[in-house]
């Protein structure tokens, strides 16, 4: 049995971890955008395809059994290039979707990265900024004070905001004393899901801070989805 795994994240790495031990051929592919990425187990494959063409060629030319796409739920365009490749090879794919966060008190919801750019004045004066480096620069005229969090700086490193360099996990301590240094009224996040960066929000309900939370984007029409690393498991011994 060989799987090709879409990865870069937890999930991703938790599920080469169980799929080797069971003695599958794993070959993992990360995009290479983060530095000093932590590698899975198993083959480690890093750069991108070429897009969904360049997928497509090069599931002909390395044949697996599956694909599971185990990236961010964010990475909306990888994962349509995924379905899409696989899909003209023919290969079973099945998509592993951590759960989104549970709303909390005080969130106000935006489909886009622009949408939230166009709320934040609305919310606040001084905002924290964690969305990661794709996208920051819709924020650079909001006309409020920012403080910004990526695992590595943006190309070009922004001059408009504060920026501090940080890998999760994080605890709610070391949450409540950055907001509370940087006198954050407040929060932009994605609906990443997850229990890495789940602190700031559980800092920002103790500190009444609003909260503004982009929607993930929605996956490809007729995708199989999961939420679980052992449901991934189950799908893939099912084809063994």
């Amino acid at each position: 049995m060989k799987v090709l795994l879409l990865g870069g994240t937890g999930e991703a790495r938790e599920l080469a971890q169980t799929l080797v031990s069971a003695g599958v051929d794993v070959v993992s592919s990360l995009a290479g955008r983060t530095a000093d990425a932590r590698l899975p187990v198993g083959v480690v494959r890093q750069g991108g395809f070429g897009g969904a063409t360049g997928l497509a060629r090069w599931l002909h030319d390395n044949p697996v059994d599956a694909v599971v796409d185990a990236t961010h739920p964010f990475a909306a365009t990888m994962t349509e290039h995924a379905v899409s490749a696989a899909r003209e090879v023919g290969v079973p794919l099945l998509v592993l979707r951590r759960p989104g966060w549970t709303p909390g008190d005080r969130w106000h919801w935006a489909d886009t990265t622009s949408a939230a750019a166009e709320l934040l004045p609305t919310l606040g004066a001084r905002a924290f900024l964690t969305i990661g480096r794709q996208g920051l620069d819709t924020f650079e005229h909001s006309g409020v004070w920012m403080l910004a969090r990526c695992v590595d700086p943006p190309e070009p490193r922004p001059t408009w905001c504060t920026l501090i360099l940080a890998r999760g996990p994080y605890d709610v301590d070391g949450e409540l004393t950055l907001l509370r240094d940087h006198r954050i009224d407040v929060l932009v996040t994605k609906d990443s899901g997850g229990p890495q960066t789940a602190a700031k929000l559980t800092a920002a309900q103790l500190l009444g801070i609003p909260v503004i939370v982009i929607r993930r984007p929605p996956l490809p029409a007729g995708v199989d989805a999961v939420e679980s690393v052992d449901r991934v498991v189950e799908w893939v011994e099912a084809r063994r």
